[in-house]
């Protein structure tokens, strides 16, 4: 199983931007996929994470409103649009994917993750 995010870089205060997670060598049937980042000297944060079958979703309070989870069944790939970007955004930006149907918010249980892509919201 392999995760391969994409799409950060640097955006100016206020900015979108949209990262993507491909996933490959997994079977989106019973699947939960998330995104967590991790800011220079905290703890790996929970953002997003929906079923790929039911299409449930929990977002965390510090990103409700601003961001969005899509996906392309087709392309097997995860999206996550942000919006109304702030310097507090900055961070590594972490795809992560497992089996099941619980909603985890919690880092550790993921077994699958991609290599993290880094965005900079400059002021």
């Amino acid at each position: 199983v392999q995760l391969q995010a994409s799409g950060g870089g640097l955006v100016q205060v206020g900015g979108s931007m949209r990262l993507s997670c491909a996933a490959s060598g997994i079977t989106t049937s019973g699947v939960i996929m998330g995104w967590f980042r991790q800011a220079p000297g905290k703890d790996r944060e929970f953002l997003v994470v929906f079923d790929w079958n039911g299409r449930r979703t929990r977002y965390a309070d510090s990103v409700k409103g601003r961001f969005t989870i899509s996906r392309d069944n087709a392309k097997n790939t995860v999206y996550l649009e942000m919006n109304s970007l702030k310097p507090e955004d900055t961070a590594v930006y972490y795809c992560a994917a497992r089996d099941g149907s619980v909603l985890y918010t919690i880092s550790d249980k993921y077994f699958y993750w991609g290599q993290g892509t880094l965005v900079t919201v400059s002021s």
